[in-house]
C-alpha cells in the first residue's frame, strides 16, 4: 500500500521546472499537488517502509538508512526552494511526513490554510542562513587566555612563591582555573558574535551543539545558530560574519555561514499526519 510524502509547501509557482530528484525511496518520481493557491511537493512511498513505527526502529538499527533519507529529504525540499537563481517562499516539513491518501493531505492543507498563509507572508522576502563556530587551536585559544585573564595571572604568581612540593598540589588547581576560564571566554566570545549578527536578522535561534561525528570535522563545535534575515541585509551579514571570523581566528576560534536554506528554524508548523 501507497501513501504520499511531504516534503514542503510552497506558494504556487507559474513555470516553475519539475524536480530532478527521484523521491525518498529512490525510486518514485517527486512532483507537486495544487490545493488552491499553495502547492505541495511529494512523492508516493511504501506505507509499510515507511510507517512510522518503522522509522524508529530503523532509526534504532539502521542509522545510515536515516542518514540516506534524511539527505534525500533535504535535496528535494533545496531544489523546490530554487527557480533560476531565486529563492521560492516554501515551508519545508519535517523528516517522515507521510499521508495515507491525497484526500487526507488536501484535508489538512484545508485545515491549516489560514496558518500556513501566515507563515509564508511571516518569511517573504527573508532567507534563513547558518552560522557555526568551532575552536580550531585550543592550544592557540589556552595561551591567549593565560597572558590576557587576570584570574589565572594571580594563581600563576601564586605558585611561583610556593615551595616547589606545595606547587604541584596548586598547578593542579590552576589547571582548573584555566579550564574554567577558558569555557568562560569562550561563552563570552559566542555569546557576543550571536548578538552581534541579531542586528541584521528578524529573528534568530540557537541550535544545538553538534558533535564531530556529524559535523565531519575534527573541531569541537561551540555555537550552532541560524538566523532569518531580510534580503536586503544580506550582504551586510556575510561581511560581518568575515569581520568577526578576522577577529576571532587569531585566538583559535573561527566561524564559517552557509545560506540560504529552507527556513526549518523559523516555520512552526505542525502538520498532523494522516
Amino acid at each position: 500500500m501507497e501513501g504520499l510524502y511531504l516534503y514542503c509547501i510552497r506558494e504556487k509557482t507559474e513555470n516553475a521546472p519539475e524536480i530532478s530528484i527521484k523521491g525518498i525511496d529512490g525510486e518514485g518520481e517527486t512532483y507537486t499537488l495544487l490545493f488552491r493557491d499553495l502547492e505541495a511537493v511529494v512523492s508516493r512511498v511504501s506505507l509499510e517502509e515507511f510507517a512510522s513505527e518503522e522509522i524508529q526502529r530503523k532509526a534504532r538499527e539502521n542509522l545510515n538508512w536515516i542518514k540516506e533519507k534524511a539527505v534525500i529529504h533535504e535535496m528535494v525540499v533545496e531544489e523546490a526552494m530554487r527557480k533560476n537563481g531565486h529563492i521560492l517562499n516554501l515551508i519545508p516539513m519535517r523528516f517522515g511526513t507521510i499521508f495515507k491518501y491525497k484526500g487526507r493531505l488536501e484535508e489538512t492543507l484545508d485545515k491549516d490554510y489560514s496558518k500556513i498563509k501566515e507563515i509564508l507572508e511571516e518569511i517573504r522576502g527573508k532567507q534563513e542562513w547558518s552560522v557555526k563556530v568551532y575552536l580550531r587551536d585550543k592550544k592557540q585559544f589556552e595561551q591567549m587566555i593565560k597572558e590576557s585573564n587576570e584570574a589565572i595571572k594571580e594563581k600563576e604568581r601564586e605558585i611561583a612563591s610556593l615551595p616547589e612540593g606545595m606547587a604541584f598540589f596548586t598547578e593542579e588547581e590552576l589547571k582548573e582555573v584555566i579550564s574554567k576560564e577558558l569555557e568562560k571566554e569562550l561563552s563570552n566570545i559566542t555569546e557576543g558574535l550571536y548578538e552581534s549578527l541579531k542586528k541584521q536578522s528578524v529573528s534568530s535561534v540557537k541550535g544545538k551543539i553538534l558533535k564531530k561525528e556529524l559535523t565531519g570535522r575534527h573541531e569541537p563545535m561551540v555555537l550552532n545558530a541560524a538566523y532569518l534575515i531580510p534580503e536586503e541585509n544580506i550582504e551586510d551579514f556575510k561581511k560581518e560574519t568575515i569581520d568577526i571570523n578576522q577577529q576571532i581566528e587569531k585566538n583559535g576560534v573561527f566561524l564559517e555561514y552557509s545560506g540560504p536554506w529552507p527556513a526549518y528554524n523559523f516555520t512552526p508548523l505542525e502538520i498532523e499526519k494522516k
